[in-house]
């Protein structure tokens, strides 16, 4: 057995999209702007079901999309505005996809063609891939994009 000191343990977080340093120091100045912003409700979150789990209705064909191609998702939310409901307001839309092959892939299709809009991350521990919009106040059109990747997405089967 590895003699491991918890500082040396597995990372976190691995970033695996490329999104280039200006867009990082943009993000984080867009994230200042944010914080700072009243946020005052209009509307209340919206839901539906997946499975009997109540789940983000703008994520909800999205993720079933990508259960139907094999793609276990774990924990999701569409977090649309922070103006529709602050208080359940998630600053980056996420998916969580459980790491497959048939993951591997989508997120390879998925980056080529949402591009630096998507922030991958992987979490080495519990084998799981983290897929967020990377741009603020971006969420609905990253829920819909990812819809629109996952209804595209034809994984290729590997020959035996």
């Amino acid at each position: 057995m590895e003699d491991r000191q918890p500082d040396q343990a597995i990372p976190e977080e691995m970033i695996i999209s490329s999104q280039t340093a200006e867009q990082w120091n943009r993000r984080r100045t867009e994230l200042g702007r944010w914080a700072e912003r009243e946020k005052i409700r209009l509307f209340p979150k919206k839901v539906g079901l997946l499975d009997g789990v109540e789940v983000d209705i703008e994520l909800l064909e999205a993720l079933k999309l990508l259960n139907a191609a094999g793609i276990v998702t774990e924990f999701s939310c569409a977090g649309v505005s922070p103006l529709d409901e602050p208080e359940e307001h998630s600053l980056y839309a996420y998916v969580i996809l459980l790491e497959n092959e048939s993951a591997k892939k989508f997120i390879d299709y998925a980056t080529q063609r949402m591009g630096r809009r998507l922030l991958v991350t992987y979490e080495p521990a519990h084998h799981r891939y983290d897929l967020s919009s990377f741009m603020l106040g971006q969420n609905r059109s990253f829920c819909f994009l990812l819809e629109a990747c996952a209804r595209e997405f034809k994984p290729k089967r590997s020959s035996r």
